[in-house]
């Protein structure tokens, strides 16, 4: 007894989800159970999809332009690290996750790769024993072109390079001995050119590299074939490059100062302005020597003075010599006696020539000028400036001219910033007009034609694709599906089952109402009909008459149910009346 009543109490337990899960799955159709497992796997796909999608790194070039051989060992050289890898579209760079860029390139660097599809000296390391004196000489200019290269590529602007040398063969006669030349082939950037300093430092690093090259031996082209040294330094006209580049400098700053002072006045993008400038590169130096008139004695220096002077006492022989002078003298006379002179004394002495020479400096100027390389002899400025733009009353954008008084104010501010000297000839011409629109001011995009918008709409858009799928599966598929095979009502049933019975509620009420307005309108009826009337047309209710209000509400009702009678009961009225 005991027994039989466990039983009954073990087959009226009630049954578990898990069970009710797996008999309603084994109850359901064929095509619905399949249907629901092609949904579950569609939606377990789509998000293991989506969360390896989202945790796919960023891929980023490790190296570009790499040779066969270089790409080859680079490639092998990730497989042994463990570090993932992936070509980009036609082969042109190996694609490496974002965060191991440098790391990558660290440990890549640590095996010499890539080697830039040259060999250097580590060629040396692989010769065999045996091999000829030639086969040496050909491996060492091999390293030594190949050295030469990868130093050269080390370069920002070159790209790729290509070292032949000339090696003469030694010879012990000093009159039959050659020296050595290279020629280089550089492949540089795109958009880049090496300036005339780069190029003689890689003259020099070449005739340093080499024993006994001198550098007028070393010829460099690039991929154009422009010979880079040389005669390169001169144009086919003759004229010196860096003179021009001196000039165009020279204009090109003037430019900017004109500009951006004017800049204050017009706004930006107002004003436009061009500079020619004479300038003299002839080196002159000049030594003269100038002499001025000879000043005054007061104001000159002596420079010597010399004086002479021969004295005598009258009783030589004097004048000039001659036949006068040797004649005998003539009869004796009384001597003069000189007054205040004593008897028997000696008579004075008289001087008989006297010179005085003095010699002065002379008066002289000796300058040597040499003067500045690259001077400026004449300016040249033409300047043009935009209308004024400005907004009226309802914003509208007005473009009005330069009064005079504002023109006068441009032109005397670029004469100041040009530093105008009209004794050497400057000219400067200020015009006024308005700019035309050509169509080559670049036009501001929209936000939404952003690259970077555009691009992060369309991750975006890739994710809500993804989770609208999902979720579409979700809820479409998969949750009608397992609340069918659950027995569980869907929110939908429900809200039918809802929408349903108060359809059902309005039909009842509908319904109720409509008896109501019936068992009313039967009462009004049964009321009227019970209305009698006596032999002269008077209305009786119950053998009385009817008062004043009962006849009103009686009248009403029946016009009410029959207005035709009520309408010919008046026409009849009016007839006879």
């Amino acid at each position: 007894m005991e027994s039989t009543t466990i039983t009954d109490d073990l087959d009226n337990a009630p049954e578990s989800p898990l069970a009710a899960l797996k008999r309603n799955f084994e109850e359901m159709p064929p095509n619905r159970r399949l249907l629901l497992m092609i949904g579950i796997a569609a939606f377990v796909a789509i998000i293991i999809g989506s969360v390896i999608w989202s945790r796919e790194p960023d891929y980023k070039p490790l190296f570009s332009n790499l040779s066969d051989r270089d790409g080859g060992a680079v490639i092998e050289s990730l497989q042994k690290l463990n570090i993932p890898y992936k070509m980009a579209e036609g082969g042109g760079a190996i694609l490496v996750p974002a965060n191991s860029v440098y790391d990558a390139r660290l440990k890549l660097a640590a095996q010499g790769l890539p080697k830039g599809g040259t060999v250097g000296f580590d060629l040396m390391d692989n010769m065999k024993i045996g091999v000829t004196q030639f086969q040496e000489n050909v491996a060492y200019q091999r390293a030594l072109e190949g050295e030469i290269t990868r130093t050269i590529m080390a370069i920002s602007s070159v790209e790729s390079a290509r070292v032949h040398l000339a090696m003469p063969k030694e010879t012990v006669f000093v009159r039959d001995q050659q020296k050595p030349s290279a020629s280089i082939l550089v492949n540089l950037h795109p958009g880049r050119k090496l300036n005339e300093e780069q190029v003689d430092a890689i003259v020099h690093l070449v005739a340093s590299s080499v024993p006994e090259m001198p550098p007028k031996s070393v010829t460099i082209v690039d991929q154009d074939s422009n010979l880079l040294t040389g005669e390169k330094k001169k144009n086919p006209f003759g004229l010196d490059s860096p003179e021009m580049e001196y000039t165009l400098g020279v204009e090109q700053t003037y430019v900017k100062r004109i500009e951006n002072i004017l800049a204050a006045i017009t706004g930006p993008d107002n004003v436009r302005a061009q500079v020619a400038v004479d300038i003299d590169f002839s080196e002159v130096e000049q030594t003269a020597e100038a002499y001025r008139p000879n000043p005054g004695p007061d104001q000159s220096a002596i420079r010597s003075q010399q004086t002479a002077e021969t004295l005598g006492d009258g009783t030589g022989a004097a004048g000039v010599p001659g036949a006068l002078s040797n004649q005998p003298p003539g009869a004796a006379t009384a001597p003069i006696t000189v007054s205040g002179a004593k008897p028997g004394s000696t008579p004075p002495i008289v001087p008989l020539h006297k010179e005085a020479t003095t010699n002065y400096e002379v008066d002289k100027t000796i300058s040597h000028i040499k003067k500045q390389v690259g001077a400026v002899k004449r300016l040249s400025v033409a300047v043009v400036v935009n209308n004024k733009i400005s907004k009226d009353k309802k914003g509208k954008l007005i473009s009005r001219p330069f009064t005079q008084q504002e023109l006068t104010q441009v032109y005397n501010l670029t004469k100041e910033a040009m530093g105008f000297n009209g004794a050497r000839g400057d000219t400067l011409n200020v015009v006024n007009a308005a700019f035309s629109k050509d169509g080559t001011e670049k036009e501001e995009l929209p936000f939404w034609k952003d690259p970077a918008l555009q691009a992060l709409a369309l991750s975006i858009m890739k994710y809500l694709l993804l989770a609208g799928l999902a979720l579409y599966l979700l809820l479409a598929v998969i949750k009608p599906a397992v609340y069918k095979t659950l027995g569980i009502p869907t929110e939908a049933e429900v809200l039918a089952a809802a929408l349903e019975a108060e359809r059902m509620a309005e039909e009842e009420r509908l319904v109720e109402e409509a008896r109501i307005a019936e068992e009313e309108r039967l009462a009004m009826e049964a009321a009227a009909n019970a209305v009698e009337f006596d032999e002269n047309g008077v209305p009786l209710r119950a053998g009385r008459v009817l008062d004043y209000e009962e006849e009103l509400a009686l009248f009403r009702q029946m016009v009410k149910d029959d207005p035709k009678i009520v309408a010919n009961v008046i026409k009849d009225w009016v007839n006879r009346q």
